[in-house]
């Protein structure tokens, strides 16, 4: 029986086809029964007796009677062979089937459903669509053969490509102390655009190593001090002796606040391109004059809250908040040049006792309770708390803003943590170079390979992760040596430490700086030259971050 059915798939690749298979068998056999007479037929006859107009009966092929009368599924296609140009198609025209939409009745609903559930071109299609979906923002933004500047810190990364990574591991006792005096001496690597044979170039495995050195303060073994925020549970447990300890707590501050005070002196002097603060609260992102497109010194803070605002309001620092737009006296007072305190609590004070004035002409002020200061405080700054711990309360600081921003820093009393695992631990600094009471760390990298499923059979897949504070830089140098290595085709997954996505805004300029003498100037920073001129570009990224990369023929593609 199989024989005779044009379009049988002998090694049952098409299911849709046994379906069809079994539906013309019950068909068949029901047709050689003698037609037994439904309640639906008589309900018919009774109501042509009647003369009421009919639609057409939806199942009249299955009961016996004329196949004519039976309205054909549009979605079903009973064969399996691919039609031919002179074959007609099954498929009415448009305006038919939305003339026939209206008159299916519930059975012939359910069939239809039916039909096309498990007809072939469902099936094809279900197979052929990869169960992966990407919101608006993960569209890829670009093709271009270079990435955008992410100033984010990167908590892990995850390389993928079709040749092998092994050249990253095991390097040389040679090798790796090579890497180590490049870093050092800010050694330009210059790599050709292919090379044939990684695990064999030298260069390569030292350009490696280099890209993998950053310089912290505090350090302990034990301890992990990134990511600072919400880093409670990974702590919990952990020795710390200072915690109750004032003359440790004390010590470790002093310590803290000299290599500070060196990253913002290198910083200032255009000898460190930028560093990270990151406390148990926020981060604070310190950059040199010259990067993101800025003329002068910059400190990016988020997430920041109401109360760290007005304290920098006392202490005399001007800042913005680029991502909240506001009108004229909320800029005066977010930059600082408003109203002093004595003043601006005298004109509230004023409006307080005008606007419950009418109450005494009518007599009832003393049946109405006045709410108190707090709360009519609290009710004018609404908006301000609303936005608290959000990507929309960064801090902009400019210029020498920061030298004064860098003083509340040292005396800030709440920078540190008073209770909890990380109770006397100063925050933690991080730096793409040396500098004074800081120690040097490797970010961790391993490759591993996997056998995947492809059409054909398994093939092999190779994967290179790095796990550690990946800054800006050490991102962009290992896309670059990826790029060689692995012949310009490579994807990574990027996973990004939330609180700094926000570092990718634009903050506003004044004027458009000339690139040569930027590079001419922070030539000393430390930084491989096409690194600088990457991270001298404006952002483009907003409040978002680089999560997916992907490379084809040396042509970058991202979603952020």
């Amino acid at each position: 029986m199989a024989l005779s059915v044009p379009g049988y798939s002998p090694s049952f690749k098409r299911p849709p086809e046994t379906l069809r298979l079994r539906r013309k068998r019950g068909r068949s056999l029901g047709a050689a029964s003698p037609p037994k007479e439904r309640p639906e037929q008589t309900t018919r006859r009774a109501a042509l007796a009647a003369g009421l107009p009919l639609r057409p009966f939806p199942a009249a092929s299955r009961g016996g009677g004329a196949p004519a009368a039976a309205r054909r599924n549009p979605f079903a296609r009973l064969d399996n062979r691919p039609r031919a140009a002179s074959e007609p198609s099954d498929w009415p025209p448009r305006s038919q089937q939305e003339a026939r939409g209206p008159l299916l009745d519930s059975n012939q609903e359910n069939d239809s459903l039916w039909e096309e559930k498990f007809s072939e071109r469902a099936v094809s299609e279900l197979l052929q669509t990869p169960h992966v979906s990407f919101s608006k923002s993960d569209i890829p933004s670009s093709e271009s053969t270079e990435l955008p500047v992410d100033w984010s810190i990167k908590t892990r990364l995850l390389f993928t490509s079709s040749q092998p990574f092994t050249w990253a591991d095991h390097l040389k006792a040679q090798e790796e102390a090579q890497g180590v005096i490049q870093h050092f001496r800010a050694t330009e690597v210059t790599l050709p655009q292919s090379i044939q044979d990684p695990r064999l170039c030298a260069e390569l495995r030292c350009a490696f190593q280099q890209s993998l050195i950053y310089w912290i303060h505090p350090a302990f073994p034990w301890l992990p001090l990134f990511p600072r925020i919400g880093a409670d549970r990974k702590m919990a447990g952990k020795t710390n002796p200072w915690s109750n300890d004032e003359t440790l707590q004390h010590s470790l501050l002093s310590d803290w606040s000299v290599s500070f005070t060196s990253l913002y002196n290198l910083l200032k002097t255009k000898l460190c391109p930028y560093f990270y603060v990151c406390t148990y609260q926020f981060t604070i992102l310190f950059r040199a004059a010259g990067l993101a497109g800025n003329d002068v010194m910059t400190a990016l803070i988020s997430p920041t809250t109401r109360g760290i605002r007005e304290a920098m309001k006392t202490e005399g620092i001007e800042f913005s908040l680029p991502l909240i737009k506001e009108n004229d006296h909320e800029k005066k007072e977010a930059s600082g040049t408003s109203l002093g305190h004595g003043e601006g609590q005298a004109v509230s004070d004023e409006d307080e006792e005008e606007s419950f004035s009418w109450l005494e002409e009518m007599g009832v002020q003393d049946k109405i309770k006045k709410p108190d200061v707090l709360s009519i405080k609290l009710r004018k700054e609404k908006h301000e708390v609303q936005m608290d711990h959000r990507p929309e309360s960064v801090v902009l600081v400019k210029g020498t803003n920061t030298f004064t921003l860098l003083n509340f820093l040292i005396n800030c009393k709440s920078l540190i943590a008073s209770s909890g695992p990380q109770a006397g631990l100063p925050p933690t600094l991080l730096s793409p170079i040396a500098f004074r009471g800081a120690t040097m760390q490797m970010l961790k990298a391993r490759s591993v390979n996997v056998k995947t499923q492809a059409p054909s059979g398994y093939k092999d897949q190779f994967s290179l992760e790095i796990t550690g504070p990946v800054m800006p830089h050490s991102l962009h140098s290992v896309t670059m040596l990826l790029r060689s290595s692995q012949s310009g085709s490579f994807s990574a997954g990027l996973y990004t430490h939330e609180p700094t996505a926000v570092f990718n805004t634009c903050p506003p300029t004044d004027k458009v700086l000339d690139k040569e003498a930027v590079l001419e100037e922070l030539s000393n920073c430390g930084l491989h030259p096409k690194t600088l001129d990457h991270l001298s570009q404006t952002p483009v990224l907003g409040k978002s971050s680089l999560r997916h990369v992907e490379m084809s023929n040396y042509i970058y593609n991202w979603r952020s």
